[in-house]
């Protein structure tokens, strides 16, 4: 019975990571793009012509920081991948992570 609550475990940490990597990030990238069209501002069209909105810094920058975190994501992705392919793997002892030994 033992070997039910190790494998629904295991089934519910790739069930989450899943969820934070393979939905997770996409999310933000939308999330950045829809920011960044915030920031630009909202025209409005009348019969004189279009107008330009007035522009939300604070769009520009939620949306690059949200870039930044699906870059940041994809890189650590990366470097785990290429550090296990070297025989090594990625540690997360200190603030920042490092590649170590095995």
């Amino acid at each position: 019975m033992h070997n039910v609550g190790f494998a629904l475990d295991g089934a519910w940490q790739v069930l989450l990571a899943g969820l934070i990597l393979g939905a997770g990030m996409p999310v933000l990238f939308a999330l950045g793009i829809r920011s960044l069209a915030w920031g630009a501002g909202e025209a409005s069209v009348s019969t004189q012509g279009v107008t330009a909105g007035a522009k939300q810094p604070a769009g520009t920058v939620l949306g690059w920081v949200l870039f930044a975190v699906v870059v940041a994501g994809v890189l650590l992705g990366l470097t785990f991948i290429i550090a296990s392919g070297f025989g090594n793997k990625l540690s997360f002892e200190h603030i920042y992570p490092t590649i170590v030994p095995k």
